[in-house]
């Protein structure tokens, strides 16, 4: 096994994912050569998942997998982060044929459970796979199972401000991150970072979450960005009552308070796949 960099959270529903960081991969990650950054936004195809309410949902995870019992909520977010980011990447036609319903949020929660099953396998540092135990898993877990599965080419990683807001130009990316207990109640337009004292707040565990817009781009007169003014659109897994519609934003410079413990990683397909 690789010399991973492995930072674990404490699992709870609705919160699971674990900091795990390749020094394999990430060799292959782009430096940010000065490409310019644009305000843009990549919208799921599929409903608001919800990742806490599975049993209202009409979700049994006894008919999903043989031998488990069922739960009313998984720390499946990676799962669910990544079903949201494959249903921007996939036309309509091609999630249908890798059996994503985009059209139902049940279904689409479905497939993301069972991509969350997938992603623990491939986190093979771990003692423990869904849906023998509700383990958590990486950013880096579900781009290497949904690898496995065909579904996407390849996948990089962005370790700064600047790559991060540069490879939001080509398609949405996941981002993992420590969970504040402050965060749990974002204001009226979904921030996260509202409370001036954010960072005082504990840890609630590891999160994760698809990035699927950059709202606001700051630059100041030498073209570098802004971070206080430059804002980031992500969609959560916690039901469209949570935020903004299911949507949370923060600002680039929480991302900058919390880099060291953030991931990134933007699963890619080829271009001139039809």
């Amino acid at each position: 096994m690789p010399d991973l960099h492995v930072r674990e959270y404490e699992v709870r529903p609705g919160l699971g994912r674990h900091q795990v960081l390749d020094p394999r991969s990430l060799t292959y990650r782009r430096p940010y050569a000065g490409e310019p950054i644009r305000t843009t936004a990549w919208e799921p195809r599929t409903p608001v998942l919800d990742q806490q309410r599975l049993l209202e949902q009409g979700i049994r995870t006894s008919t999903l997998f043989e031998s488990v019992e069922d739960v009313d909520a998984l720390g499946s977010c990676t799962g669910n982060a990544g079903t949201a980011l494959l249903s921007i990447l996939l036309t309509k036609a091609e999630a249908e044929q890798a059996g994503l319903d985009t059209s139902s949020a049940k279904a689409a929660e479905e497939f993301a459970i069972r991509l969350y099953a997938e992603a623990t396998t491939a986190d093979e540092w771990m003692d423990y796979t869904w849906p023998t135990q509700d383990c958590g898993s990486s950013g880096l877990g579900v781009a290497k199972a949904l690898h496995k599965r065909g579904l996407i080419d390849q996948y990089g990683h962005a370790t700064t401000a600047e790559e991060l807001c540069r490879d939001l130009q080509t398609g949405p990316v996941l981002m993992g991150l420590p969970w504040r207990d402050a965060f749990f109640q974002p204001d009226r337009d979904g921030f996260i970072d509202h409370d001036p004292d954010w960072a005082a707040s504990a840890d609630a565990g590891g999160h994760e979450v698809c990035i699927v817009a950059l709202e606001d781009v700051a630059l100041d007169e030498t073209g570098a960005l802004i971070p206080e003014h430059t804002v980031l659109r992500f969609a959560n897994s916690w039901s469209s009552s949570w935020g903004d519609g299911g949507h949370g934003r923060l600002y680039l410079t929480t991302y900058l308070a919390l880099r060291h413990e953030i991931d990134l990683i933007q699963p890619r397909r080829d271009r001139n796949r039809t």
